[in-house]
């Protein structure tokens, strides 16, 4: 059974055009494509069917008398049993499809976190220990990896074909999505959105490899992101000093002008307006770009904008120092050391 399942998905896979997945995400999603594919042919071939049968039994002979036919009522249950399997075909298709969407907005604790910054006309990618690369995206084989994706211009879709993603990279905010590549090899990145004159050649690679040769790579292969500073949370806290964010946020907990850093990541955010958000990357993009969309209950709008002032670069370095302040990492010094 599993030979024959194998053989019916790479006819699917050729019929379509689809590259072999490289991911269970992935298989996952043609799973779900090929079986909705199947049972609405199956139902149209069906209906196909009935029709021609129809045709030929009720065609009009020579000799039968002109005016309608007779009048065909179909058995209750008929009615009841057709109406049925299209209800259940959509609910078991939908409940499928929202199971896989959670599933793929749920990164695993322990997944890499990996930065990605598009701009006309390329891809960027900033790892956690500081290294970096342009063009070229490595992860590692058989390990979660999660991207938080941002934009320095204009809209830019990040899109893996390999692995069925796509996700667009809005100036602003941070979008994000998660995979785990099954095997060491290369597979293409696209531009998937429209975003200029060389939306074309907007493109990269992302290269899976072994673990053991990932972490050889990111410990020593990968170009430093900045110079004298070893990791995204030591340039963080550098680049929170250049703008002046110490200046109303604490490190330690203590209160300020504006909400303490410390313990803040992933943790539920009491508005002004009542309403209630999670502080994640999204969140405090968005504050940063627009701080008086979302005021935090107890606290004055007297932040300003960055939009515009502050790099892609810089606003993950202050992210990942944030986070390390949730963990009780080593971003936790006295405020005083800071100013």
């Amino acid at each position: 059974m599993s030979a024959l399942l194998e053989w019916v998905e790479g006819v699917y896979r050729k019929l379509l055009f689809l590259p072999d997945p490289a991911s269970a995400q992935a298989r996952a999603i043609d799973h779900l494509h090929f079986l909705i594919i199947s049972v609405t042919t199956g139902a149209a071939v069906l209906i196909a069917l009935v029709c021609a049968s129809f045709v030929v039994r009720y065609r009009r002979r020579p000799g039968d008398p002109l005016g309608p036919t007779e009048r065909v009522v179909a058995p209750r249950a008929l009615e009841v049993l057709t109406y049925g399997a299209i209800l259940a075909s959509f609910i078991g298709f939908w409940v499928i499809g929202v199971g896989q969407y959670l599933a793929l907005g749920r990164p695993p604790e322990d997944a890499l976190e990996i930065y990605v910054t598009g701009k006309q006309w390329m891809w960027k990618f900033a790892y956690p220990n500081g290294a970096a690369s342009a063009g070229v995206l490595y992860v590692p084989a058989g390990r979660p990896v999660r991207l938080l994706l941002t934009s320095r211009d204009v809209i830019h879709s990040f899109f893996l074909p390999d692995f069925r993603m796509k996700r667009d990279a809005v100036p602003g905010r941070y979008t994000g999505l998660w995979f785990v590549a099954e095997e060491p090899g290369r597979h293409p990145v696209l531009c998937a959105e429209m975003c200029g004159t060389g939306h074309s050649q907007m493109d990269a690679e992302l290269v899976v490899m072994e673990p053991h040769a990932f972490a050889a790579w990111l410990s020593g292969g990968g170009r430093p992101a900045g110079a004298g500073e070893p990791d995204l949370v030591s340039r963080g806290r550098r680049a929170a000093r250049a703008h002046g964010c110490l200046q109303c946020h604490s490190f330690d907990g203590s209160p300020g002008i504006g909400p303490t850093w410390r313990g803040a990541f992933d943790s539920e955010v009491l508005l002004k307006s009542g309403d209630r958000v999670r502080f994640d990357e999204a969140y405090l993009t968005r504050s940063m770009m627009d701080p008086r969309a979302e005021l935090v209950a107890g606290f004055e709008p007297v932040m300003p904008s960055y939009r515009g002032q502050i790099d892609p670069d810089e606003t993950a370095a202050i992210v990942e120092l944030i986070k390390s302040l949730a963990r009780g990492g080593s971003a936790a010094r006295p405020a005083e050391e800071e100013r």
